[in-house]
């Protein structure tokens, strides 16, 4: 008989994909922290390390759909496994070679592909298929809540071990939680049956050729790609953003970990919120709020008030894009290949993410402050949320289809 989506919500496994996600996110989105401890204590410049995140921004994107093909053919369970170890190895290697080629491979390539494969589109393409069509954005919601959460608690924890430690011995400890937490993945060991599918068992290729011809399908890379330059520019920069007014790095980890709490609450409400209403509607209004967030911050006073206020607000959408993004992927074009086809428009965020932290360092560096990026960030939000306006709701038909 046939594997069908299980009918009741697999709770169990949806909290070992949420928890993996904690620790893969928590460490990835709170790097901003080092990049003074690391300038301090190497003197390479704020935009060459910047451009190490950078080329980890891009990589955690291009492995995206590798890793997520490899655990709809393979199974989750290696690609987990040897993700988290490939994690904890970049850590270890970035206290040994601190230069700029040691921070590019560790930073750049090591890490980032590390949290790649413990990332969105391996752990909701290895929860999808047991989900019934109508819940997935409320699933990939939970799963990414805990993303969020990881930012919540890892940024005063990161900022903790700085102060107390120094940053060698603080990604010594953050090597050891990740290798800790590995057995998390025994659960999410299952595949997904090859001849599950929306479409009755379509191959990836020809799939992958109609979602390559599909409006909808690139209207999501899109806004993704902005939502990717967003999240990298303010996540690698805002440590820099807040020293520039004067104020406490203390400032820049609680910012960091508001961020990472406000969007717990806005994964969880969104992704409950895609069962009731079309998601391209609440990605246009995502996407649009953040131009008013980023203007609301532009005229304010710059003050810890402000920053935390801030935080919250633009947390709030932070990465709760997500559910909606993936709900839509899988409406389209069914479970199957979910891992593979959301895995590309990650591809599309982390090439935004590219940009968003290499040219913020180049912005700082030459121009001294961040003017012209919150203006280009405002500009690319708004056309962001244009651009989901004519994303189709309906599964996309294969091309012999009789009707």
């Amino acid at each position: 008989m046939s594997p069908t989506p299980l009918s009741r919500t697999p709770w169990g496994l949806l909290l070992a994909a949420s928890a993996i996600l904690m620790v893969t996110m928590g460490v990835r989105q709170t790097s901003g922290l080092l990049i003074e401890p690391l300038n301090s204590a190497t003197g390479l410049g704020i935009a060459q390390i910047s451009f190490s995140l950078a080329i980890g921004q891009f990589v955690w994107g291009a492995v995206q759909p590798l890793f997520g093909a490899m655990a709809d053919q393979r199974g989750p369970l290696p690609v987990l496994v040897g993700g988290g170890v490939l994690l904890a190895v970049g850590l270890v290697v970035a206290t040994l070679a601190p230069t700029m080629w040691g921070l590019n491979v560790s930073f750049g390539l090591l890490m980032a592909a590390g949290a790649g494969a413990g990332s969105f589109s391996v752990l909701i393409g290895a929860t999808a298929w047991r989900i019934p069509a109508q819940k997935r954005s409320m699933a990939a919601g939970l799963i990414n809540a805990g993303g969020s959460l990881g930012q919540f608690l890892f940024a005063p924890l990161v900022q903790l071990l700085l102060s107390a430690f120094g940053w060698v011995k603080a990604l010594y400890a953050l090597a050891a939680i990740v290798l800790l937490s590995l057995p998390l993945a025994w659960p999410l060991r299952r595949r997904a049956p090859r001849h599950l599918d929306a479409a009755d068992g379509e191959a990836l290729r020809p799939q992958l050729q109609r979602a390559l011809r599909d409006r909808s399908y690139w209207c999501l890379h899109v806004g993704f790609f902005t939502c990717g330059l967003h999240i990298a520019f303010l996540v690698t920069h805002l440590p820099n953003e807040v020293a520039l007014c004067g104020l406490s790095p203390t400032v820049s980890s609680v910012s960091i970990a508001l961020i990472g709490l406000f969007n717990i609450a806005g994964s969880l409400i969104v992704g409950a919120l895609g069962e009731r209403f079309r998601m391209k509607w609440l990605l246009f209004w995502m996407y649009l709020s953040r131009v008013v967030f980023i203007a609301l911050y532009l005229v304010s006073p710059p003050t810890p008030t402000t920053f935390y206020v801030f935080a919250a607000a633009l947390g709030f959408t932070w990465l709760a894009t997500v559910p909606p993004t993936a709900g839509l992927v899988g409406k389209l074009f069914g479970p199957r290949h979910m891992g593979t086809l959301f895995g590309l428009t990650l591809l599309s965020h982390q090439v935004g993410g590219f940009f968003g932290a290499w040219l913020g360092g180049i912005a700082l560096e030459y121009g001294g402050d961040y003017t012209w990026m919150w203006y280009g960030d405002m500009a690319l939000a708004a056309v962001a949320a244009l651009m989901n306006l004519p994303i189709r709701e309906a599964p996309v038909s294969r091309p012999l289809a009789t009707n």
